[in-house]
């Protein structure tokens, strides 16, 4: 049995949040670097050059790359052999948290009640998700949600008869009805199978998968394949000012599910994907 103090939790998330938010990864860099190559139309040439220099400016001086900080999204994988001293685990995210989003000078957006709409001062209740895993290891992956890109999400259950049409379908229309709202080039999270709350995960989750590392799944890397280019032939563009960019990239996460269901969800991103991890 490993013991892991927790107050460096709380230092791990207080730093990923402010790295999360003043530096791009380099998978998302090297994707957008990519599609400006690729890019023959102007004014989305003109666009990505804008995103390129302002997330090396935000680099450079530590500075958000964009205004809305979001909802701090943290992501736990702990090992089972690991026991936790010095107080509650969620209650020191959440510490790291507050602590990060103070010092770092980062925009706090969390509303304490959905309809009251009071603001909580300090970017807090933090989202956490945490998966038990073999070892005596702990991975947290602090990944900031903007809602400009969260509120195009969608999730539909669809009929185990609508199969693979129906999931291409539904993922082609929710980037269609998106539109230009979630600051395209995108990024595309699609979660299929489990439960209905299971397959938004899923889908969240394949939002952190870096977009150099396709599903080892060949049937689902050719899937992402197809449903990226298809999603990129809508024209949307970087911005919604057309173009050959609309996504940078589309990752699918999938598990078993229920004879009678075909859950499946797709979590937009904006083309600030941000996502920092450490492990202790």
């Amino acid at each position: 049995m490993r013991e892991v103090e927790v107050s460096a939790v709380t230092a791990a998330v207080k730093r990923l949040c402010i790295e999360a938010n003043c530096i791009l990864p380099g998978d998302v860099r090297q994707r957008i670097q990519a599609c400006r190559q690729a890019e023959d139309w102007p004014v989305a040439q003109n666009v990505l050059d804008q995103i390129v220099e302002n997330y090396e400016i935000a680099q450079e001086q530590q500075a958000p790359i964009c205004q809305d900080t979001g909802m701090a999204c943290v992501f736990l994988e702990v090992g089972q052999e690991v026991h936790f001293t010095g107080g509650a685990l969620y209650d020191a995210i959440h510490e790291g948290v507050r602590q990060g989003y103070a010092e770092g000078y980062l925009r706090k957006s969390v509303v304490s009640d959905p309809l009251e709409r009071k603001n909580t001062g300090d970017n807090t209740p933090a989202m956490i998700y945490c998966d038990l895993v073999p070892g005596d290891k702990v991975k947290i992956t602090v990944a900031p949600k903007g809602f400009g890109s969260e509120n195009m999400s969608q999730i539909k259950m669809l009929k185990p008869s609508d199969g693979l049409e129906g999931v291409k379908n539904f993922v082609l229309q929710v980037v269609e009805d998106a539109g230009p709202n979630p600051c395209p080039p995108i990024v595309v999270g699609v979660g299929i199978g489990g439960t209905f709350d299971k397959a938004a995960l899923l889908a969240k989750k394949a939002l952190i998968r870096p977009l150099d590392r396709p599903n080892p799944d060949p049937f689902y890397q050719k899937l992402e394949e197809e449903l990226l280019e298809q999603v990129n032939q809508k024209g949307i563009g970087p911005q919604g000012f057309g173009g050959r960019t609309t996504a940078l990239g589309l990752n699918i996460e999938v598990m078993p599910t229920h004879i009678a269901g075909l859950p499946c969800a797709v979590n937009i991103n904006c083309h600030v994907t941000r996502h920092q991890s450490v492990e202790l």
